[in-house]
């Protein structure tokens, strides 16, 4: 597995534990209407999240072997690949979080502006998501190994 194929799996794995962190907090803001109890009920977001960071350092930088190169043009193709996608994918959800609360609300409605922020990181978070996937997929569909 190259570095570009790990950066991917730490993407998704990342998307994961924000959308883990995100309903878990929402729940216990907005259903439970309590804050979480005691040091790990509080600080097991931030530790997951440290955590994630140390081993992405450790993961990601290790080479399975010396004369592994960073990436080559295969490696380059698959991320401007996945970067037109993700781009194309941003503007999808931009018009998807613009027709939705006008749908909802009609010509008239208003939504507090705190929304257009979570709106924004939303698509932030899923434009990464489209884009590992994009990059786990293009590397699964390819030939393993045999010579044409």
């Amino acid at each position: 597995m190259n570095k570009t194929q790990k950066s991917a799996w730490f993407g998704l794995l990342s998307y994961l534990l924000t959308v883990a962190i995100i309903v878990y907090l929402g729940v216990r803001f907005f259903v439970l209407k309590s804050l979480p109890q005691g040091f790990l009920g509080r600080g097991w977001p931030i530790i997951a999240v440290y955590g994630l960071v140390v081993a992405s350092i450790v993961l990601i930088r290790r080479k399975q072997s010396p004369a592994e190169p960073d990436s080559d043009e295969r490696d380059e193709l698959i991320k401007k690949r996945a970067g037109q996608i993700s781009f194309v994918s941003v503007w999808l959800l931009l018009a998807i979080a613009t027709l939705i609360p006008a749908l909802i609300l009609g010509e008239a409605g208003s939504i507090p502006v705190y929304l257009l922020t979570l709106i924004n990181v939303g698509v932030f978070l899923t434009a990464m998501l489209v884009y590992s996937v994009a990059v786990l997929v293009q590397y699964g569909r390819r030939s393993k190994g045999e010579k044409s």
